[in-house]
């Protein structure tokens, strides 16, 4: 009677091993006992409990970002969920609602598109619905399409206010410069005596020596540090900057209009522009990329002049900084490593090792790897011929699709690449777009 009543072995449902994703936008209150990332998690887990008839049970690994925005997938957690996804270790993806796994309509389907490829479905525990199934597929990308809306309409109404106070010449908040404090009654800023004082010094230093490097390692004799938090008033006014515009500002400025100018003046004639361009608008196509392995720096863009000849550098920027004595690396003509870093990408295509290690790496069986690398190799032969047509732009979203860092060693005369494992994919992908474009 007993062994009749039991359970059949042979009907138990299959193991459905669930990702549990929490997001939280801003680091307020995480550091908290109990947070709005345990919260989810809590929920989610009685929602996957709720399942355990279907099989469905936790995995061990939590997958949780705090302080991250959910505008774009530059977040350490999902970037691991999505390699336990590519490795087979995931079968479900489970969430409190969908705009904490992407608040982006385009990064969303193209986290769906992976998903779908690895046969993971995605679930969202108060909105009741199931990727697996074709209507919770329609009610995710309805869902998905209001909260792109909210999070753009946000964004407007931030961006509007900003400028309608900036244009009324008032402080738009965040922390003070050097020289000014928030003013206790809160709304303005005032002038702290003692900082002002050290900026109009330090604006006479650049002018005396007319260059950085002097001024800084006189500040750091002097033990001059940067902003310290003191409350104190002023009277004179000053200006501020919305984008290309300057407005009356209703905070008392620290230096004269006539030094202000002038310091500008040598700052532009030295090379050194207020705002620093984007990736790939000057050329410098490993901005961003770049590190000092020495001296773990980032290296940014520089140049100079010879009568009419530009020379473009990448300089580390502690050297930049605190002195050439500083770092073993300094600087590295830009064309020199950036046709050194395209020539190992070119050099992928040959070597079968390397593109069965890629393809390995993100989550292909076995028996897949062989057509997947023939297909990396195919996309890196089309790179190497495309190459000329593409624009300094497109040559920079090459490179943010292949290339996670470059590492530049001065002292050894090394540069190291690591590549990003799933970049052949995306590059093939775009790739065959650009050649269609351009024969149709």
């Amino acid at each position: 009677m007993g062994k009749a009543n039991a359970p059949d072995p042979a009907n138990k449902p299959p193991v459905v091993r669930c990702a549990i994703y929490t997001r939280k936008s801003t680091e307020e209150g995480l550091e908290q006992e109990f947070n709005s990332l345990d919260a989810q998690r809590e929920s989610a887990e009685a929602f996957v409990k709720s399942q355990a008839h279907e099989g469905w049970t936790c995995v061990p690994d939590r997958y949780d970002d705090g302080g991250f925005t959910g505008g774009n997938l530059d977040r350490p957690a999902l970037k691991r969920l999505l390699t336990d996804v590519g490795a087979g270790q995931v079968d479900a993806v489970v969430v409190y609602k969908v705009d904490r796994l992407s608040r982006s309509l385009l990064d969303f389907a193209r986290l769906m598109e992976s998903f779908e490829a690895h046969q993971v479905s995605f679930v969202s525990v108060t909105q009741q619905f199931n990727s697996a199934t074709s209507m919770g597929r329609l009610v995710l990308n309805v869902l998905l399409s209001f909260a792109q809306f909210e999070r753009e309409i946000i964004s407007e109404r931030t961006r509007d206010k900003i400028a309608a106070t900036r244009r009324k010449g008032k402080w738009a908040g965040g922390a003070p410069l050097l020289g000014y404090d928030v003013d206790p009654r809160g709304g303005k800023l005032v002038v702290n005596d003692a900082e002002a004082e050290r900026v109009r010094a330090i604006f006479a230093l650049y002018l005396e020596h007319q260059a950085l490097l002097p001024v800084v390692q006189e500040l750091g004799r002097r033990g001059w540090t940067t902003k310290r938090w003191v409350n104190k008033a002023g009277r004179q006014r000053g200006k501020v900057r919305y984008k290309h515009e300057v407005h009356e500002g209703e905070q008392p400025a620290l230096v004269d209009a006539a030094t202000w100018q002038g310091v500008q003046r040598l700052l532009q004639a030295k090379g050194h522009p207020g705002g620093g361009p984007g990736r790939g608008t000057r050329g410098f196509l490993l901005q961003g990329l770049l590190r000092c392995a020495a001296c773990a720096c980032a290296m940014t863009p520089s140049h100079s002049r010879r009568g009419t000849r530009r020379y473009r550098y990448y300089v580390c920027t502690r050297a930049q900084k605190r002195g050439w004595d500083q770092c073993a690396s300094k600087s590295v003509p830009a064309a020199q490593i950036e046709a050194f870093v395209l020539e190992q990408i070119r050099c992928l295509g040959r070597d079968p090792a390397w593109l069965a290690q890629a393809a390995a790496e993100v989550g292909l069986h076995e028996a897949e790897t062989e057509g997947r690398a023939d297909g990396a190799e195919v996309a890196l032969e089309a790179l190497d011929s495309a190459w000329p047509t593409l624009t300094t732009e497109q040559q920079a979203r090459v490179l943010d699709l292949l290339v996670q860092r470059v590492a530049y060693d001065g002292g050894k005369e090394t540069v190291s690449i690591t590549f990003r494992a799933d970049g052949l994919r995306a590059l093939a992908g775009e790739l065959a777009a650009h050649t269609t474009g351009r024969t149709a």
